[in-house]
């Protein structure tokens, strides 16, 4: 399966001030092509690239006053190997982070899960995230926790996850933050689920059940959002004036312009990309 995924942010920079975006598939993602631009005017950046422990690409450079325009595009193509958990990682994902706080909904975990394991845990999590929280696009403030959302019931994808991940922890089960590409979500932006660690394995749970978990594109990991921001900033001001997402499942063979002209998919790659196609009670993993 063929992915084409690009991101668009237009910034106004204030003055001087360091830029760490999260914006490009992770380094274990198939790359049939990729290109990634930082530009001012006449002025090309060249950013330096960092990653980290669980294969999330950091670009960081140092922007001047004035607008920087951000352009992403790459090609996936085929499933993402998988990477080995250490120890280390699953513990870390057991412990209450500053938007996950297990420790606070252990007592709500506890009564409402009592007895349940594995495969049976996931799906009963899953399923009270997706129907006791409503999709609110611009109510949820960046700041809220999984414990403001619990007591409000509504949010977006980045709150629904953060939900699963601390009743999962509060139940002894390592869970983590993913940050991705989703082609047939709507509306289409940077999408955020869930992962639960499970004998030997991460599997996604998309609590919003706005996206097709079979076509997700990984583009970073962490405990929380505070981990998998698509863009920090440190020393300045920055104003976001403009930003688009997509993201797109494509046959194989497909060329630019047949996309642009608007070939029809084939019946298989329609359903990739459709969320009411995938069975969100079975266990995926994000390829």
């Amino acid at each position: 399966m063929q992915r084409v995924v690009t991101a668009q942010l237009d910034l106004d920079l204030g003055s001087s001030v360091d830029l760490i975006f999260q914006i490009t598939a992770a380094q274990q993602v198939p790359l049939v092509s990729e290109e990634l631009t930082f530009t001012q005017g006449d002025r090309v950046y060249t950013p330096t690239e960092i990653v980290d422990q669980s294969g999330s690409r950091l670009h960081r450079l140092t922007g001047e006053a004035g607008r920087l325009e951000v352009r992403y595009a790459a090609t996936v193509e085929g499933q993402m190997a998988a990477s080995r958990t250490s120890d280390l990682e699953a513990i870390t994902y057991l412990r209450p982070s500053r938007y996950c706080q297990s420790d606070e909904v252990f007592s709500q975990a506890r009564r409402q899960f009592k007895g349940l394991h594995g495969h049976e845990l996931i799906a009963a999590v899953s399923d009270f995230v997706a129907t006791s929280t409503t999709y609110t696009p611009g109510l949820s403030q960046g700041t809220d926790s999984a414990v403001t959302t619990l007591m409000t019931g509504q949010g977006v994808c980045r709150d629904y996850a953060h939900v699963v991940i601390a009743l999962l922890r509060a139940m002894d089960m390592p869970a983590r933050y993913a940050a991705c590409f989703a082609p047939g979500l709507r509306p289409m932006d940077f999408h955020a689920v869930a992962e639960a660690y499970l004998d030997g394995s991460w599997y996604v749970i998309d609590g919003t059940r706005l996206a097709n978990r079979h076509s997700l594109v990984r583009i970073a990991t962490g405990r929380d959002a505070a981990d998998c921001a698509f863009l920090s900033y440190h020393g300045g001001h920055v104003g976001l004036k403009r930003m688009h997402v997509d993201a797109t499942v494509v046959p194989d063979d497909a060329s630019g312009d047949a996309l642009d002209a608007g070939a029809p998919l084939e019946p298989a790659l329609i359903e990739a990309s459709d969320p009411a196609a995938d069975d969100f009670t079975s266990l995926v993993q994000i390829s």
